[in-house]
């Protein structure tokens, strides 16, 4: 028999729903893939170069538990040059790719039943990370009409004597939406009056910012976790590389628990990290461009086909749309999208109660894709009246 954390975790229904699209595929069917949110971009050259370099010249075996520390230290040359924050290489892990991050981050900051404020939608896999390590995961609702932002005086009546930290994403898969430096500002107030929670940023998508800036957390305050990593912004997923930025003070348990668990980050995709924190500037400005021109006609097409979008996000790649004119049970909508228009998208209840109604749109694929996938669901939804 399985354990009970295994049978009562939850699936991540986007991969069911892309699992199921390659099925499809095989049997000859034609998919437009807006439901995987992964860029389509080549990995810049440099990055590629650098790690071929690194395999060529030997670099294969174990780094350091924290990671090179030419790395951590790049890290910390990013933060300042775009935030204008110090951090100190010595508040750096390397992880292989931002989810074993958050897991260091629970891992080291929960105990039984510690609770954690999560906003509702969220990332389909942040309440797994959270329970797997015997946490409470406390989601509060967030809404369309304030561009799914959190309300920090909501945030305040949720804390408890049990709070050990606010998650915040911005911008926020699934709805692309950035969080207001003044509404970071309000969320890193809380930190400073009992219980004094931490707060733990998902970084993930910076530099994928159309209108607007991203914020990092660590303006506001120190007393935080930041969660960042190469996959999104570099192209970089399958590469699986990430890292989070701590208190000095937890530092050491998380070492132990990357030495136990996962050693260290892959030494030649380490080397490839350097290179593109120092090098792939040009390149992310050119895949940010392109991604935005896809935003803006995503959403322009979303809205002539009748969907809800009130606050149109910018950054990221996806669009959150509100689809209850169609359906209330968003999972039956998008299998049903799947299977007679061949077009994959995300159903909003995969990320949370307050997502459901909602369908996730990705970007990340060709304007002509994209093109292609709006004209087949337009037929879709004539069909259905």
């Amino acid at each position: 028999m399985t354990a009970k954390r295994t049978e009562e975790m939850t699936s991540f229904i986007v991969m069911d729903v892309l699992e199921r699209a390659q099925e499809l595929e095989r049997g000859g069917a034609r998919i437009i893939h807006l439901e995987v949110g992964e860029p389509d971009f080549d990995t810049p050259a440099c990055v590629k170069e650098a790690a071929c370099k690194a395999l060529e010249d030997g670099f294969t075996h174990y780094t350091h538990s924290l990671g090179m520390y030419e790395l951590r230290e790049a890290v910390c040359e990013y933060y300042q040059k775009h935030y204008r924050v110090s951090v100190d290489p010595a508040q750096v892990i390397i992880a292989s790719g931002s989810s074993p991050a958050i897991f260091l981050v629970f891992s080291a900051l929960l105990d039984k039943q510690d609770e954690v404020i999560i906003s509702d939608p969220h990332y389909a896999c942040y309440p797994n990370f959270i329970k797997f390590v015997d946490g409470k995961p406390i989601t509060i609702p967030v809404y369309e009409q304030d561009g799914f932002q959190y309300r920090p005086e909501i945030i305040r009546e949720n804390i408890t004597p049990r709070t050990k930290a606010v998650f915040i994403n911005s911008p926020s898969n699934p709805t692309g939406n950035l969080l207001s430096a003044h509404r970071m500002q309000q969320i890193a107030e809380l930190t400073k009056c009992e219980p004094y929670p931490y707060i733990v940023s998902d970084e993930i998508y910076h530099g994928l910012v159309y209108e607007g800036k991203a914020h990092s957390i660590l303006e506001f305050s120190d007393h935080a976790f930041v969660l960042n990593g190469f996959s999104k912004q570099f192209a970089m997923t399958g590469l699986r590389l990430g890292y989070v930025i701590a208190p000095k003070s937890f530092i050491r348990p998380m070492q132990k628990l990357q030495q136990n668990f996962f050693i260290s980050a892959n030494a030649m995709v380490q080397k490839a990290g350097i290179a593109a924190l120092k090098h792939a500037d040009d390149d992310v400005a050119r895949m940010q461009k392109i991604y935005n021109q896809r935003r803006i006609f995503t959403i322009r097409r979303l809205k002539e086909l009748g969907f809800g979008i009130t606050v149109e996000p910018t950054g990221a790649f996806y669009v959150f749309a509100n689809a209850k004119h169609i359906s209330n049970d968003s999972y039956q909508l998008a299998f049903d999208i799947l299977e007679k228009a061949h077009v994959g998208v995300s159903p909003g209840i995969d990320f949370g109660q307050n997502g459901e109604g909602y369908l996730r749109f990705s970007y990340a694929n060709s304007l002509e894709n994209i093109e292609e996938g709006m004209e087949r669901l337009q037929k879709y939804l004539e069909m259905r009246t």
